[in-house]
């Protein structure tokens, strides 16, 4: 995990020179994706009608192997939280179970985790509680050769058990909200980690356009799926032009970036938020989404965290959307309003507005909670909205946000959590390895043809560096081995196993070859650059090093003798860590894809083979050339 949030960091930053982000005011939709215009009435008072919730959870991973009190919790989940919030729906996106070998270096299907999650949803008997629909992730896609697989355990012991997108239209009495389910899981789905981004063809983007247009005779649209729109692969129009009618998206995935990102939240161009939920496994997040009188509101919790409370009128401005949702009701509403959930009984809500106490709010059923407000008061400007609950457990939570009733006012999304979502990783990944690679193959092919400066005085580090890049690409034996080596990382592939069990496969920079079906590059362009930023960048900076050395005339025992001997070893010890990652990185090789893919590996194990004979080349090269070279440094530091 820790790599890949390195490396879609990395990526993102190149983001920065694309000068991209959100606009505050969204853009109106397409023609086609227009909605119909609502009127202001109802609006939001002091009735508990036209109010509909649900809850997301995400990223549950139930392990064999691991933590097992993720089962436990969410079988209290299932059967506690679930009683006490009694939403109308509970969407599940994906990653169910973790499908990680013991030593968590393989990834397979697990049934005895399927069981577990199945025996939860059972015991728990939250099925006949609340509509539960659950979908895949891309851990529950590892190493499954096709659909109809035995190892498609979803299909056996999810609740939902369709493979594929789907459009689930759920019916009120103050209207239709749809449901469309993305399914960007990979078929045939590879071993870690070469599905962590989700790929769409161009079939399932007809398909889900005829999803999107059929979701326009209903109230709301809410999107969901597994992977965020920035790691999922699609064609033209692309996945965001899609849903723009939208009102959000709901994902997970990513886990809060281990910890760096507690909230992903943002916008897309047309105003659809674009909502990454927390995971399950580690931080027990869920979240609750209401609509109230067709304004979109919602909280991200904490598992076993009371009282819950969303406040849903007057809703958070920076959550808004005057494209999708009827905001001139909150000017016209005549009462605050408040979701409040507690297994205790909830004795006091306090509601303030710029940090003035408004009064009590009182309960009008179930969970609902109202205070009578004037709207017009507030009407100018943002406004700051508290609101304070505490039950007879003696538990307090308070739940605040800004609201403003002029839709010409604007706040921005976080700028980190809007590249995170909203760039497209995998466009970015490719053109920082292109760039990297290019750059490194530039240098060696630049410094080959130029005509090497002659030394007249004693040299400063730059003169030093250029010299012995001179050196280096002038020698055949390091030119030539380099060269190919950056060529290969471009165009050859990288090994050649079983990246499914059964089906022999090659992976290349630019994508992945499995069961007779091409993945487009994604991650593999981000390891790509993990492979040049962290080895072979610095093998050809430590062989020009070695090489400088020895045109100093050293060798490799002397050469601690007449220079830092701490430098020396902090050099040597620095390429010996890397050397290490990338012995590491064929033990990984070996564990994953098997004993085949461990020998046929020229960019690991056949690397570290190349590797090891270069650096004892530079101590024991003897060449014309290099006495030429020795000469030379000599004369320089002798005059």
């Amino acid at each position: 995990m820790l790599k890949l949030t390195v490396g879609l960091l990395t990526a993102a930053a190149l983001a920065l020179l694309l000068a991209w982000y959100p606009p505050s005011t969204p853009a109106p939709l397409s023609v086609g994706h227009r909605r119909r215009r609502r009127s202001p009435e109802p609006v939001p008072g002091a009735e508990a009608a036209n109010l509909l919730w649900v809850v997301q959870v995400s990223d549950i991973h139930i392990s064999r192997f691991r933590d097992p009190k993720r089962a436990s919790d969410l079988e209290k989940f299932c059967s506690e939280t679930i009683d006490i919030i009694q939403p109308e729906l509970v969407l599940a996106t994906g990653d169910l179970t973790d499908a990680k070998t013991r030593d968590k270096l393989g990834s397979e299907q697990v049934e005895a985790e399927w069981k577990t999650y199945q025996s939860i949803l059972k015991r728990s008997r939250v099925m006949e509680k609340t509509k539960w629909i659950d979908i895949k992730g891309n851990h529950d896609s590892f190493n499954i050769p096709h659909l109809d697989s035995v190892h498609n355990y979803y299909r056996k012991y999810s609740v939902w058990r369709k493979d594929g997108s789907f459009h689930y239209i759920h019916t009120t009495p103050f209207g239709n909200y749809s449901f469309i389910c993305v399914d960007a899981t990979l078929s045939p789905g590879p071993k870690r980690p070469y599905n962590f981004f989700g790929i769409l063809n161009m079939n399932q983007m007809k398909q889900l356009s005829l999803m999107a247009t059929e979701s326009l005779k209903s109230n709301h649209t809410i999107w969901f799926g597994h992977f965020p729109t920035s790691t999922i692969i699609s064609p033209a129009p692309g996945i965001r032009t899609l849903m723009s009618s939208a009102t959000a998206y709901l994902c997970g995935h990513l886990h809060t970036m281990g910890g760096l990102m507690p909230a992903l939240h943002s916008q897309h161009r047309g105003g659809t938020l674009e909502l990454e939920l927390g995971d399950w496994m580690d931080n027990r997040r869920y979240r609750l989404l209401a609509f109230d009188h067709d304004l979109l509101s919602f909280a991200d919790l904490n598992f076993e965290e009371w009282p819950v409370v969303l406040i849903t009128n007057p809703k958070s401005f920076l959550y808004s959307s005057s494209v999708h949702e009827p905001l001139v009701k909150i000017l016209y509403s005549t009462h605050i309003r408040i979701l409040a959930f507690s297994p205790s009984v909830i004795i006091s809500i306090k509601v303030y507005i710029d940090e003035v106490h408004l009064g009590n709010a009182h309960q009008v059923s179930g969970p609902l909670y109202v205070l009578k407000w004037s709207p017009q008061n507030y009407r100018e400007g943002f406004h700051h909205i508290d609101v304070t609950v505490q039950d007879a457990s003696g538990r307090i939570s308070t739940r605040s946000h800004i609201f403003a009733m002029e839709e010409n006012l604007s706040l921005r999304f976080a700028f980190w959590p809007s590249v995170i979502l909203l760039a497209d990783h995998y466009v970015l990944a490719r053109a920082l390895f292109g760039l990297v690679v290019l750059t490194q193959i530039a240098l060696l092919v630049t410094f080959r043809y130029i005509q090497k400066p002659v030394l007249k005085e004693k040299p400063g580090l730059l003169t030093l560096t250029s010299y012995s890049l001179h050196v280096f690409s002038k020698t055949n034996t390091f030119y030539y081995s380099i060269l190919a080596l950056n060529l290969y990382t471009i165009l050859g592939p990288w090994f050649v196993g079983e990246l499914v069990d059964g089906q022999m496969g090659a992976c290349f920079s630019f994508g992945v070859f499995v069961g007779g079906t091409f993945l487009q590059g994604s991650l593999t362009f981000v390891v790509g650059i993990l492979q040049m930023l962290f080895f072979n960048l610095p093998l050809m900076a430590y062989l020009c090093w070695c090489l400088l050395l020895r045109c100093q005339g050293h060798s490799f025992c002397s050469h601690f003798h007449h220079i830092r001997r701490l430098v020396a070893v902090a050099v040597h010890l620095a390429m010996a860590l890397l050397l290490a990652w990338q012995v590491y990185s064929c033990y990984f090789l070996q564990r994953t894809y098997g004993t085949l893919a461990f020998f046929l590996s020229p960019m690991r194990t056949w690397l570290v083979v190349l590797t090891s004979a270069l650096i004892y080349k530079t101590w024991t090269l003897k060449s014309p050339e290099l006495r030429t070279y020795i000469v030379e440094m000599k004369n320089c530091q002798s005059s």
